[in-house]
């Protein structure tokens, strides 16, 4: 191969891997809700991001685990001020925005 093709082919692959498959540009200065790997629930205002999916997090606050369940969520929090997601720990992004928690479906009811 010539070394004009092979430095095109760099080229070409240095612009793939910098495309993201997500378009977060219309959440930032927005609540969004992040899930991560292992269980833990995050909200706050997306102030930035990369390819990779870290994340940059302001006015952020966790939610807490019930000690007994850790499949539930409680209703305590606790403050973490500005905080940057790992990306390859992050599951799951929504904006607050339009969300609604439903009942989960596949429990079966008590009664």
């Amino acid at each position: 191969m010539s070394a004009p093709k092979q430095q095109q082919n760099v080229e070409h692959k240095e612009k793939k891997r910098k495309e993201s498959i997500l378009d977060l540009s219309k959440y930032l200065e927005k609540n969004i809700r992040v899930k991560f790997a292992g269980g833990r629930e995050a909200e706050g205002i997306l102030k930035g991001y990369d390819p990779l999916l870290n994340l940059v997090l302001d006015n952020t606050k966790e939610y807490l685990r019930d000690p007994d369940d850790p499949y539930k969520l409680n209703q305590d929090t606790r403050m973490l001020g500005l905080v940057v997601c790992r990306g390859t720990s992050v599951v799951l992004i929504c904006p607050v925005d339009g969300m609604e928690s439903i009942q989960n479906p596949f429990i079966q009811q008590e009664g």
